[in-house]
């Protein structure tokens, strides 16, 4: 019998790639072993097992990590209202630092030479796991297909990966009337390539998988609660229904909530951090949900200064190291030790109205006192002096003569729209 070449443990998605994969390394000699995690994907685990065995793995790894990533890594995005490019929430980005850990956990237990993964050599992935992988275990040795002519020359397309599938007898949901693949976990839901690819193609009604499509969703609304604690949710009080408090229970009602009214779909075209522009679908409905009801109730809390430095600092700066696949590293350490203090008002409570693809806000309260209701009245002096602002307009009125002056100087006076905006309004 042959020597082999090392043992692998293998990020097992029971998907078309990965199972090709684990077919292919075991044709070039390594003994494979099958790694999963349950982040909350809606995935029959037995039968993933089934098919990783049958395909021939040596061993097959299930770890539940749902918790984990709910409390370590979706809720402190949250707390940072986390998001790339103004419209995408992270979903993918967020699981695989928990995936990594829990990958590198068996292959130090079970004495794996190798790590492989099947990220495409084009996509984001490839980069988040690796650098994941070298921050938990500096040593470890990745093998990525994606990469390797010989894989990629092999299968160059995905009607390549489907014949070989068929060749092995791998049973794969993807088929050629479907071609797009898909990443799930408790957070959201991807879409991307195949019919995809082109950015002006709509997407056919029946690929979103978890929303209901806002125009069939419920015709009376649903309103909920949710309590915040520096922060965090801690409680979600369904109008006349039920309450839940555990986190993971939380995020899992919300997203419940969501997909029954079209909530949390985008189409978008995003940058890859390899340089690469992309389009992808995504469905994120618990998310959206709560990143709407918390930067809500930081409003009302959240001290203007304190909101700011968040904004332009952590808020950017964390999603780019999610993003980019940089989590375990000093700067993410450095980013992250600010969100506790950012959020040590962030306490209330939100009120919400669900209806067709929409999160209404319906008011919040809080007993943090920032906000002064007389102070703010419009009918009554509250303590506050209308006088007291005249200090702030001088300030400012400063800068604002001089540039007007410098403008007359210059034979611009009387700025007009069509200045500013090259065009008359």
């Amino acid at each position: 019998m042959p020597e082999s070449a090392g043992r692998v443990l293998l990020a097992y998605s029971g998907g078309l790639d990965t199972s090709c994969i684990l077919a292919w390394l075991i044709e070039k000699g390594y003994e494979v072993y099958a790694f999963m995690a349950d982040v909350g994907q809606e995935e029959d685990f037995a039968a993933a097992e089934k098919k990783a065995l049958k395909v021939g793995a040596k061993k097959f790894f299930l770890e539940d990590l749902r918790r984990e990533f709910v409390t370590e890594l979706i809720y402190p995005a949250v707390q940072a209202n986390c998001i790339y490019e103004n419209v995408y929430l992270l979903g993918t980005s967020l699981a695989r630092p928990v995936i990594a850990r829990g990958m590198i956990a068996v292959a130090e237990r079970e004495g794996c030479d190798f790590v492989s993964h099947g990220c495409t050599g084009k996509g984001n992935d490839q980069v988040r796991f690796e650098l994941a992988f070298y921050g938990l275990k500096p040593d470890i040795k990745v093998i990525a297909p994606w990469r390797i002519p010989e894989f990629y020359h092999r299968f160059a397309g995905r009607r390549d990966l489907l014949a070989y599938a068929a060749e092995k007898d791998i049973p794969v949901a993807q088929t050629t009337a479907k071609p797009w693949s898909t990443d799930e976990n408790l957070f959201h839901i991807s879409y991307e390539a195949g019919i995809l690819e082109d950015p002006n193609t709509t997407p056919p009604a029946d690929m979103w998988k978890l929303t209901t499509a806002p125009e069939d969703a419920p015709a009376n609304p649903e309103k909920i609660t949710i309590e915040f604690k520096r922060g965090l949710p801690v409680k979600v009080t369904v109008e006349g229904q039920k309450t839940y408090e555990d986190p993971v229970d939380i995020f899992l009602a919300l997203n419940t909530l969501g997909r029954k009214h079209g909530i949390g779909r985008i189409d978008i075209v995003e940058n890859r951090f390899i340089g690469v522009k992309s389009r992808g679908c995504y469905e994120s409905p618990g998310a959206t949900i709560l990143r709407a009801a918390h930067i809500d109730l930081e409003g009302l809390t959240l001290d203007r200064n304190v909101r700011a430095l968040r904004d332009q600092f952590v808020t950017i700066e964390l999603s780019k190291v999610l993003y980019n696949g940089h989590f375990f590293t000093p700067e993410r350490e450095f980013i992250t030790s600010a969100i506790p203090a950012s959020q040590r008002t962030v306490n209330g409570l939100v009120k919400l109205k669900l209806y067709k693809g929409n999160v209404v806000i319906e008011g919040r309260s809080s007993p943090e006192g920032l906000y002064d209701e007389q102070q703010a009245s419009m009918d009554e002096l509250g303590g506050f002096e209308p006088s007291d602002t005249t200090g702030f307009i001088a300030i400012e009125s400063i800068r604002i003569k001089k540039w007007a002056q410098s403008n007359i100087a210059k034979g611009q006076a009387g700025v007009e729209p069509k200045d500013v905006y090259g065009s008359r309004v």
